[in-house]
């Protein structure tokens, strides 16, 4: 017996109903027993300081639909979840709660502050993993890791001891990424370099011991302060004749000498070039070659240093204002122009980034990342779309040694010491008592911690036991698959590949699908600051998490960033109330099925012939469409079949069958299938919409256990047949060519009409007279001829396929009087478009009105445009058919 659904569906009667059930039935957990095939997905770890945004919101669905359908599917489903410190971030939290108490992590001292950063994280570090269970995740919870648990901090203190052993883990002096507001160093990609409207100053440098001065063009005139050299394109040959020359440094008066170096451009500014070693990346490697001495002007606060004179104390923006007023005042400044400058933020607080030389440490990443560009060349690792591996190639084959130290609290301490008797550095895995080289026990451990992306970089076989040789690890890694944003391909992505093929030799994963971004409307990127962000929260508490997360999957073609409004989820949620209402009706003809009771043997019925195949069909497209990464493709299939061919057709068509009096049998075989056909459905779309799916399969006749773990449709090549969906369609394409007629003919909706078939074929013919009930049902029709010899007069005309359709419409409409509602409909059509032509035609709109309002009115022309010719052609119709 069927249970009947509510009337309405309410999805936040359901959703944390059948979370708590599957959690509690243990339906997320992986057997890791071998018994199956395993697949696993490690998922991208949130910031624990983190909220659920969109990109949050697309990458996990994502990952949720794929384990949904293949745990459906017999394999063993691990979908490893987790949360990342966020080092930096999550100590700016705690830095602004302790400031609104008056200290900071300084009066506290480090261990107070650490436990402070705990007691946070214990507090509210929980709430993006709440956010992500109320999207329907179904990880692993049983299994959930942070990158500062025991376990993890076993494996990173692994990795780094065996890397500094390998002579892979160095300290160096070298030019860093710092941050003045976070006062830590930044490794490359955490600089987001964006372009501002700065100038390009011309200034003088004089020729010492001879008349005149060569002039540089520089963005950053403070740093000048630092200059150690003057540097010329050996080739230039405007600069031949000052080879070997002196000149003075403006303000300060130092003498520096005129060096050549091919890294000189020819082409930018002046083509001499002033070399800042201190500050500036390109012009330290420059003095390494020419053993140049490299002067600090600025400070990890972003202040000018005593090595700046009389600028000493001044902030560097300050500086750069009064030192160009200065040289103006000494007649140095040439000139100053306009320039478009590239400048460097730092990916957390956004404020501009310093180069400075510090002592850090860094990672030898070429010889990893050898292993880790050949991984994907020979395929072992496969980047989808395609199109992602020549960044990976790029970037990988420039790689600069990676900076892994940082200066802050919150994190992975670096497992070094330094004896303060005799200096030697010793790391190791477990924390030393004496130095083995002079036995002192006076040791100082490293106060830097390791960047974040350097734990996050083990993720996939740290979270599966390593180092130790776990059963999870043996049949997990590699994983099958990463799904993530393009902008962490190299943040995380290529570390994970360098970190997996050196210490498990193997690659960590062995497809990596790479989803777009998800923007505003008008395809702008969603931020604070532009207004534009739309909180994934409030859709799903606006139209339910199973609407948003299909708009989410239907949107997400490969390689095609998604433009989301709320009216593509409100037209989702149309598609889970079709759902609903289809299945309420299914169900309520199901209240006299006992699934158990034996069946006679009947002939399939053409309809039922046909959805049974079409089923197959989609069923075999959806896995190969999820297989493939092709969501959006997955969810169109879905959404076809189900609203247009189920709800739209057959359980139209079914109707009468279900309500046969006369023949029992009859209703129970069309019952048969049609619980069938709807267990199929719900298995297919439940990984796109789990709650409703789950809600609608409790009430199933002969249902058990959840959907969850209810086998995924196999295609049965047996029950595929053309003939019958050769014959439906047939059937349906009639159907709605008469339907059309009577729309553009403007018949009356409640009334009742004659139609003529005239048909070429036999088959043909003897497949519409099999349906004929339907026809007449479903076209609203007071009588069917199938045999048309004579065309009726005044009789619209439509064609199928070889059957030509005539409507009579003498007595049904008025001709006359629908000439001329046409006509005055065509007056003032004609009006409103030559309106917007008036108006796209003026210059001073196109002007001045906003790009959304322009295009609104070539929007409003072409549907004006497209809705006068209909109008025309049915007028001209009419006028034929008054003869």
């Amino acid at each position: 017996m069927a249970e009947i659904l509510d009337k309405v569906y309410d999805p936040q009667k359901i959703e944390t109903k059948w979370y708590s059930y599957w959690e509690e039935a243990g339906l997320f957990r992986a057997r890791a027993d071998g018994a199956s095939p395993p697949y696993c997905i490690v998922i991208p770890p949130p910031n624990v300081t983190g909220s659920l945004h969109m990109g949050h919101a697309l990458n996990n669905t994502l990952q949720d639909i794929l384990v949904r359908f293949k745990r459906m599917s017999g394999f063993d489903a691990l979908w490893m979840p987790g949360t990342d410190h966020a080092g930096i971030a999550t100590q700016n939290v705690v830095e602004r709660m302790l400031a609104a108490e008056g200290v900071n992590r300084h009066s506290l001292g480090r261990e107070a502050f650490i436990e402070r950063v705990w007691q946070w994280k214990a507090e509210s570090g929980g709430a993006i993993i709440n956010q992500l269970k109320r999207l329907g995740c179904s990880c692993d919870w049983s299994r959930e890791r942070f990158t500062l648990d025991e376990g993890l901090s076993r494996a990173v203190r692994e990795v780094f001891v065996r890397l500094y052993e390998e002579k892979l883990i160095y300290k160096d002096d070298y030019i860093i990424n710092w941050c003045p507001r976070c006062l830590t160093a930044l490794a490359d990609l955490e600089v987001e370099h964006d372009p501002h409207d700065g100038y390009l100053y011309y200034i003088k440098y004089p020729l010492v011991g001879r008349e005149g001065s060569l002039t540089v063009a520089t963005t950053r005139p403070e740093t000048l302060l630092g200059d150690t050299a003057v540097a010329v394109n050996p080739e230039d040959k405007r600069y031949l004749a000052y080879h070997g020359a002196k000149v003075r440094l403006p303000v300060l008066g130092r003498e520096i000498p005129v060096i050549t170096d091919p890294y000189v451009s020819l082409e930018f500014g002046t083509g001499a070039l002033k070399i800042t070693p201190a500050h500036d990346l390109n012009d330290f490697e420059v003095a390494r070659r020419h053993n140049l001495p490299a002067i600090k002007v600025i400070d990890e606060e972003g202040l000018m240093t005593a090595e700046a004179g009389k600028y000493r104390g001044l902030d560097r923006f300050g500086c750069r204002e009064k030192i160009v007023k200065d040289l103006k005042s000494d007649g140095l400044l040439e000139k100053k122009e306009r320039y478009h400058v590239p400048v460097g933020h730092c990916y957390r607080c956004r404020t501009v980034v310093e180069p400075l030389i510090s002592k850090q440490w860094f990672v030898a990443v070429k010889p990893l990342a050898e292993a880790a560009l050949q991984a994907v060349r020979d395929g072992r690792t496969k980047v989808i779309p395609a199109g992602w591996e020549k960044s990976y190639y790029d970037w990988m084959t420039n790689i600069r040694d990676w900076c892994i130290s940082r200066q802050i609290w919150w994190g992975h301490r670096i497992p070094a010491w330094t004896c303060k008797e005799c200096g030697q550095v010793i790391v190791a895995r477990e924390d030393p008592d004496a130095c083995p080289g002079c036995r002192s026990s006076a040791l100082a451990q490293e106060t830097d911690v390791l960047d974040t992306w350097f734990s996050s970089a083990l993720w996939p076989f740290s979270t599966l036991g390593w180092p130790d040789r776990t059963p999870e690890l043996k049949l997990f890694y590699p994983t099958t698959v990463l799904v993530t944003a393009f902008d962490i391909l190299f943040f995380w992505v290529a570390r994970m590949m360098m970190m997996g093929i050196h210490f498990m030799g193997e690659v960590p994963f062995h497809e990596v699908y790479i989803h777009a971004l998800v923007r505003d409307p008008e395809g702008q990127k969603m931020s604070k600051s532009k207004g534009n962000v739309i909180d994934p929260l409030d859709l799903m508490a606006a139209y339910g998490t199973d609407a948003f997360r299909f708009s989410l999957a239907a949107f997400a073609a490969m390689g095609r960033d998604i433009r989301l409004s709320e009216e593509r989820i409100s037209g989702y949620r149309n598609f889970a109330n079709k759902v609903w209402n289809a299945c309420r009706f299914t169900l309520m003809n199901l209240e006299d099925y006992n699934p158990a009771a034996a069946s006679e043997a009947r002939p399939l019925p053409a309809v039922e012939a046909w959805i049974l195949s079409r089923l197959q069909q989609v069923s075999r497209e959806t896995a190969a469409r999820l297989d493939a990464y092709e969501f959006d493709q997955a969810a169109s299939v879905l959404y076809q079949f189900i609203w247009h061919e189920f709800c739209d057709w057959y359980l139209e068509l079914i109707k009468p069958r279900l309500n046969d009096k006369v023949d029992p049998g009859a209703r129970r075989h069309c019952q048969e299938v049609l619980l069938k056909v709807l267990s199929a459905i719900l298995r297919l779309l439940h990984p796109f919409m789990p709650f409703v799916t789950e809600e609608i399969w409790q009430k199933l006749p002969g249902a058990s256990g959840s959907i969850m773990a209810a086998a995924y449709p196999e295609p049965d090549g047996s029950l595929v047949n053309p003939e019958a969906e050769e014959e439906l369609r047939l059937v349906m394409e009639t159907i709605t060519a008469i339907r059309n007629l009577r729309g553009e003919m403007n018949v009356p909706p409640a009334s009742q009409v004659e139609v003529y078939l005239r048909i070429g074929q036999a088959s043909s013919q003897a497949a519409l007279e099999r349906h004929r009930q339907s026809l007449m049902l479903l076209s609203r029709l007071k009588e069917l001829h199938t045999d048309a010899a004579a065309i009726p007069a005044a009789a619209a005309k439509a064609v199928v396929d070889g059957v030509e359709i005539f409507m009579p419409l003498t007595g049904i409409i008025d001709f006359t009087e629908e000439d001329r509602r046409l006509a005055k409909e065509i007056e003032k059509i004609g009006k409103e478009l030559a309106q917007a032509q008036r108006k796209l035609a003026n210059e001073d709109f196109l002007a001045k009105a906003p790009a959304e309002v322009v295009q609104k009115e070539k929007e409003r022309l072409q549907s004006w445009g497209e809705k006068l010719t209909k109008l025309k052609t049915h007028r001209e119709r009419i006028k034929e058919l008054m003869g």
